[in-house]
C-alpha cells in the first residue's frame, strides 16, 4: 500500500496562493496592509516572493536591501501565510548587464542580446554565476531560518539557449567527454563522411548556428542534450549554494508543459519538488472543453511522473485570463474551481496563481490576478478564488496521497528532438506530441489512468505500456522493452519504432532495430507517407474498418498474429496490426496512423487480455483516484454544460459533507470528491 508523502508538513494542508510582488507597492503601505486582509479572506496560505526582485534587492552592485522583504515575510507568517522564496535570477538588473555583458546571451544568429526581457542569462558566464552566488548566499543567510519559509524556488521558467564563445567551448568539452576525446568516434557517430563534413579536431565543431551546420542529425541532437545539461548544471549551481546553507529547505523550479528545449527528466533528478505552470486555452473555438482539460491532465501526469509518483505542485495558473495567448478569453464561471480540483485529482498538492495583484504597468499589467486594478473583494474572480480556497480546505486530508496508474505512455525528449529533426516523412504531419496526447485521451475515455514515462524507466508495475512513434532507441531501451514483455507486460508500439540509435544512426538489419524485430515478429520494409487527401483502411478480422491517414508501414511478418490488414493501395491485404506472445506478455504492433476509434479497439482488446477493467465515464466527465494506506478518494469532474449522474459510489462527498449511498449528480461544470467507504 502507498503511504502519504507530505510535501510541506509544516503547513499540513493543500497549498493555496501564488506569486506576490510587494516590491511593486513599497510606496503604498495601505495596499500592503490590504493585501493581508484580502489574502486571509481568500483562504490564501502561501505566497511566492522575490521572483523578479533583484533590482530591488541590489539596486547597485554590492548595495543590498532586504529589510522590506523581512517585514513582508514576518507579517505574512503572523497571519498564517507561508513563503516560497525565489532566487531572483530570472531577470537581471541593468547595472549587471552594463558591467558584465557576457551575462547576456548570444542568439542563434551569433548576435549578443541587449539588456532586457527575462530568462535570458548565459548559463556559462562566470561573471553571472559569481553575482548569482553572492545574491543567493545573502538570501539564504538572511532568510534560511525564517519560520515562514517552506520552499526555495530557483529562478523562474528556465529556458532558451546561448551560442556565446563560453557556451561553445563548454559544448566542445561536453563532446570531448562523451566521445572519450576521440574525434573519430564522433565522426562515426555523426556519419560525417556524408557531404565531406568530417572533423579533424573538436575545436572545429560549432553549435548549429542559423547560418552554419544544421544538416548533421547527431550534432543537432547533441546540442539539445548539451543545452539541457548546461541548464541543469546552472540550476545545480544555485541549488548547491542553498543546500549548503539551508539543507532542510526543499528546492523546486517551475516547469512549462512539454517544453521543447529542455529535457525535464534530467532536471527533475536535481529537485526535491516538481512544480509547473498551467495556462490552458479554456473554451476555445477548435476543441471541446473536455479536450482542453484532457491535455491539461496529460501535462499534470507528466509532472507527476517526474516525481516518481509523489505529489507535485501547480505553481502558476491564471485566476482569470492571461495576456499572451493569441486570444485572451475570460475564464467562464465554474472553470476556475474545476481546473483547480482537476490539478488535485491528478496529484497536485497545490493550486497557485500568477498573480496575486495586477501591476499598474509594464508587460503583464493586463495578466489576470486575484486582485484586479479595481482593488475590490466583491469581483467575480476574487469570489471564485475564495471558493477555491474554501474547497481546498475541505480537501486538506487528500494532501500527500498518491495517484496510482494502471498504464504508462512512453514520452522522451531525445525521441522528440530526433523526430523533429528527421529529414523524412512529412514536416507537417509527424506530430509526435499530438500523437502521444491522443493516446492519453483514449485511455482517459476508457477509464484508465496513465503515467508518462521514459523508455528506460522501470515499467514492471504497469500492466499496459503504449509507445507511440518510438523512433530513437537509447542504449538499453530495447532490452528494457523485451524484459517488460517477457515479464508479463502488454506493449503496444506503432509505426516509426526503432529506426535510429542514440546518435540518429539507422539500425541495420530491419526496423524496429536493436533486435526488436524478434520481439514483434516482423520488420518494416518501407514506410509510405500519405498526402492529406489520401486515405487507407485497417480491416480487422471481425469486419471492423478504421481510417488510416498520414503514415503506413509495409510490414513483413515472420512470427506474429495478424489482427488487421490494409484495405487499399498496392499493399492491400498486407498486415497493419499484429501481436506476438513473448514470455508471459504480448508485443503489439500498429503499423499505420489509424484513427483513434481504431486505436481504442486495439486498447480494449489489450486491456481485456491484461485483466484491467476500466471505468468509462459519460462523455465529458473525468474520474480519478488518489490513495494512501486504507484511504481512497475518488474525483469526478463534469466538463459539460449539463448535469450528469454517476452511480455505484458509497462514501462521504468532501465538498458538501453529504453521505453518498449509490448515486451522485454532478452540476454543469461541477465536481465531487468522495472519500470512499471501505
Amino acid at each position: 500500500m502507498t503511504e502519504r508523502t507530505q510535501l510541506f508538513p509544516k503547513v499540513g494542508a493543500l497549498l493555496h496562493g501564488g506569486d506576490y510582488n510587494p516590491e511593486q507597492w513599497l510606496d503604498r503601505p495601505d495596499i500592503l496592509k490590504e493585501d493581508i486582509r484580502l489574502m486571509k479572506k481568500a483562504h490564501i496560505n502561501t505566497v511566492t516572493l522575490g521572483v523578479f526582485s533583484w533590482a530591488v534587492y541590489e539596486p547597485q552592485e554590492d548595495e543590498f536591501h532586504f529589510d522590506w522583504l523581512e517585514q513582508i515575510m514576518d507579517r505574512l507568517y503572523e497571519n498564517g501565510i507561508y513563503t516560497v522564496l525565489a532566487t531572483p535570477t530570472g531577470a537581471r538588473p541593468a547595472w549587471l548587464d552594463e558591467k558584465y555583458p557576457d551575462a547576456m546571451r548570444v542568439n542563434r544568429d551569433g548576435v549578443r542580446n541587449r539588456h532586457g526581457l527575462r530568462h535570458n542569462h548565459c548559463m556559462s558566464s562566470e561573471n553571472f554565476r559569481r553575482r548569482v552566488e553572492i545574491i543567493d548566499r545573502k538570501l539564504a543567510k538572511r532568510f534560511g531560518k525564517h519560520p515562514g519559509l517552506i520552499l526555495w524556488h530557483i529562478s523562474n521558467e528556465l529556458g532558451g539557449e546561448c551560442y556565446c564563445p563560453a557556451c561553445q567551448e563548454r559544448f566542445r568539452n561536453y563532446l570531448r567527454a562523451k566521445f572519450d576525446n576521440d574525434i573519430e568516434k564522433l565522426n562515426h557517430a555523426w556519419w560525417t563522411t556524408f557531404w565531406s563534413h568530417r572533423f579533424t579536431s573538436f575545436d572545429q565543431i560549432e553549435p548549429p548556428f542559423s547560418n552554419g551546420e544544421g544538416s548533421i542529425g547527431g550534432l543537432n541532437l547533441e546540442w539539445r542534450r548539451f543545452n539541457s545539461w548546461n541548464m541543469t548544471d546552472y540550476m545545480k549551481f544555485e541549488i548547491n549554494i542553498l543546500k549548503e546553507l539551508t539543507p532542510d529547505i526543499p528546492v523546486t523550479t517551475n516547469f512549462m508543459k512539454m517544453y521543447g528545449m529542455l529535457d525535464y527528466r534530467q532536471m527533475a533528478k536535481e529537485l526535491d519538488v516538481i512544480s509547473w505552470d498551467s495556462y490552458p486555452r479554456f473554451q476555445n473555438d477548435y476543441e471541446s472543453l473536455w479536450d482542453t482539460f484532457a491535455e491539461n491532465a496529460f501535462d499534470h501526469a507528466l509532472m507527476r511522473s517526474l516525481t516518481g509518483g509523489k505529489p507535485f505542485m501547480l505553481m502558476e495558473s491564471a485566476p482569470g485570463l492571461v495576456n499572451w495567448h493569441p486570444f485572451n478569453k475570460l475564464k467562464r464561471p465554474g472553470i476556475h474551481s474545476l481546473a483547480g480540483i482537476q490539478a488535485v485529482s491528478c496529484g497536485s498538492d497545490t493550486v497557485q496563481y500568477f498573480q496575486w495583484r495586477k501591476g499598474r504597468g509594464s508587460f503583464e499589467q493586463y495578466h489576470g490576478a486575484v486582485v484586479d486594478h479595481l482593488g475590490r473583494d466583491d469581483t467575480r474572480i476574487f469570489q471564485e478564488v475564495t471558493q477555491m480556497g474554501e474547497e481546498l480546505e475541505k480537501l486538506r486530508e487528500v494532501a500527500g496521497t498518491n495517484v496510482e496508474a494502471k498504464a504508462a505512455l512512453l514520452f522522451d525528449w531525445d525521441n522528440r528532438w530526433a523526430i523533429f529533426d528527421m529529414a523524412g516523412l512529412s514536416k507537417e504531419k509527424k506530430q509526435y506530441e499530438q500523437t502521444c496526447l491522443l493516446q492519453y485521451k483514449s485511455f482517459q475515455k476508457l477509464g484508465i489512468e496513465m503515467d508518462i514515462v521514459s523508455m528506460c524507466d522501470d515499467l514492471s508495475r504497469y500492466p499496459v505500456v503504449v509507445a507511440p512513434m518510438l523512433y530513437l532507441l537509447k542504449p538499453g531501451a530495447a532490452e528494457n522493452l523485451r524484459n517488460y514483455v517477457r515479464g508479463g507486460g502488454q506493449l503496444i508500439a506503432t509505426y516509426l519504432t526503432g529506426y535510429v540509435d542514440e546518435n540518429t544512426l539507422c539500425w541495420l538489419g530491419g526496423f524496429p532495430g536493436d533486435s526488436l524485430t524478434e520481439l514483434f515478429g516482423l520488420y518494416s520494409e518501407e514506410i509510405d507517407t500519405l498526402y492529406p487527401s489520401d486515405r487507407n483502411r485497417a480491416v480487422f478480422a471481425d469486419g471492423a474498418e478504421f481510417e488510416i491517414r498520414d503514415f503506413a508501414e509495409i510490414l513483413k511478418v515472420q512470427d506474429a498474429e495478424v489482427l488487421a490488414s490494409y484495405g487499399e493501395d498496392f499493399y492491400a491485404g498486407t498486415p497493419v496490426v499484429t501481436r506476438r506472445k513473448e514470455g508471459q506478455g504480448t508485443a503489439w504492433y500498429v503499423g499505420a496512423r489509424i484513427s483513434q476509434e481504431g486505436m481504442e479497439k486495439i486498447y480494449r482488446i489489450c486491456l481485456k487480455e491484461a485483466g484491467i477493467a476500466g471505468r468509462p465515464m459519460p462523455e465529458g466527465v473525468e474520474c480519478r483516484v488518489r490513495k494512501a494506506g486504507e484511504e481512497t478518494y475518488v474525483f469526478y469532474l463534469n466538463e459539460t454544460e449539463q448535469a450528469v449522474s454517476i452511480s455505484g459510489e458509497k462514501g462521504t462527498e468532501l465538498l458538501t459533507g453529504r453521505t453518498v449511498t449509490d448515486q451522485i449528480t454532478l452540476k454543469p461544470l461541477g465536481a465531487a470528491v468522495i472519500r470512499r467507504s471501505i
